[in-house]
């Protein structure tokens, strides 16, 4: 699916500002003991007190909580927001809150006076709740409905040994069985993506994240918790020496994997927010807020069962700017998220392979080659982390505020692969 933001909206063109989030924390560290909830509500707050009252909410999580059916509401009424305003939750993995600006997107200025709309979602990867096996999950059900005695021990009774089963969520897809290492393992043997060069990518990531710390640039992005008030994945001091000490994380018996835990993205937990309005919807902001203009757009899904899992984006990559007349080089700024970081250097040997833009991007113009030193200026998700639900607001208001300090008419591909074989990718600009 790919649309042009004015398109989506009928009315008026859509602009994305930059809002706030937690620290990002590695899972088990200073945010363990918060769940999706309670990373949400000051990241809400925040964004409430700074923007008022939106016009409608959407806000996302990837891992289930048996304990609330829309995250959305919860957060919104938690933080103290107005009841009135609609709030619906968005799931799409690691492009959930992408996917919910794009949603945003077509809901305002649509005919019922909506023009500000709060975005963003949260993940908290150390709050994963284990499950029962439904045999188990059946006869507990029947033991609480019993009225008596009888009623319960029957339900007992035909309970199995082997029954006494927990689910404990596995990072896998459901189709394939395997984990998105496994898959990106694949990616980077087919497409010949070595270990220095992810090593390379993955190294340039943590020294970008911490100059951007270092310079003042995540000030403004970031909440100080009381439980911690800075990213704590960033490693300033790592090199290619430490790095290449690793081991494989994914392919540990073939004596070729080369993904590690240095060059992946860790489990995650955090929050993050962001706006979406129209450009009176934009008035209700304070001026000094970043925001550029969404120009285009794609939601995009391959077959999982022909491709590499994580090849969305570099479908949607050249589509998005031969349909807008673009070039690689007339790219200011490229944020793509580093899942891992042969996944990225796929995506863009495969945006410069004119076979793959031909054959299966189906993309003929010549786009160039690809401008490395305006990748993820700031770092990006093998530094920062990645909880999948906040992921995408993060990379947004990240790159929006880069963008915002460019010159005018600069543009920015924003890109996320997720689960699924599919992707999100929006073509930002700043006016």
């Amino acid at each position: 699916m790919a649309r042009a933001a004015k398109a989506v909206s009928g009315k008026s063109d859509i602009w994305l500002a930059a809002g706030v989030r937690t620290p990002f924390t590695k899972a088990g560290g200073p945010l363990a003991k918060l769940d999706a909830l309670d990373l949400s509500v000051p990241v809400v707050k925040a964004m409430l007190a700074k923007g008022g009252r939106p016009d409608l909410m959407n806000w996302g999580a990837v891992i289930p909580n048996l304990t609330m059916s829309n995250l959305a509401r919860e957060a919104l009424i938690s933080a103290g927001g107005d009841p009135q305003v609609p709030a619906s939750s968005t799931v799409m993995a690691c492009s959930t809150s992408m996917m919910g600006a794009f949603q945003a997107a077509g809901m305002l200025d649509d005919g019922a006076g909506r023009s500000l709309a709060l975005v963003g979602g949260a993940e908290a990867m150390s709050r994963i709740q284990i499950g029962l096996s439904q045999p188990l999950s059946d006869d507990l059900r029947k033991f609480m409905e019993a009225r008596d005695f009888a009623g319960r021990w029957g339900a007992i009774r035909q309970s199995r040994f082997s029954d006494v089963r927990l689910f404990i969520p596995e990072i896998k897809n459901r189709a394939t069985g395997k984990s998105m290492g496994e898959h990106t393992e694949e990616m980077a043997k087919g497409w010949a993506i070595s270990r220095a060069e992810q090593d390379e990518l993955a190294l340039a990531s943590h020294r970008r994240a911490a100059a951007g710390w270092a310079s003042g640039f995540f000030d403004d992005l970031v909440l100080r918790l009381e439980e911690v008030g800075r990213d704590n994945i960033i490693r300033p001091d790592t090199s290619l020496e430490a790095l290449g000490r690793l081991r494989p994380a994914f392919d540990r018996t073939s004596g070729q994997g080369t993904l590690t835990a240095g060059n992946s993205s860790p489990l995650t937990d955090g929050a993050a927010a962001m706006w979406v309005a129209t450009a009176e919807g934009l008035k209700r902001l304070p001026a000094q807020v970043p925001r550029v203009r969404l120009v285009d757009y794609e939601v995009n899904a391959i077959n999982l069962f022909d491709e590499y899992l994580l090849m969305a984006p570099a479908y949607s990559i050249p589509r998005l700017l031969a349909r807008n007349g673009l070039t690689l080089g007339d790219v200011a700024l490229w944020e793509l998220h580093e899942a891992f970081a042969a996944q990225v250097a796929t995506h863009i040997k495969a945006i410069q392979d004119p076979a793959f833009l031909k054959d299966k991007a189906k993309v003929t113009a010549k786009l160039g080659k690809f401008p490395t030193d305006r990748l993820n200026p700031n770092g990006g998700s093998t530094a920062i982390g990645h909880p999948f639900g906040a992921t995408g607001a993060r990379i947004l208001s990240q790159g929006i505020k880069e963008l915002y300090a460019m010159a005018s008419g600069s543009w920015a591909i924003v890109s996320i692969c997720a689960d699924g074989g599919q992707g999100t990718v929006a073509l930002l600009r700043r006016d």
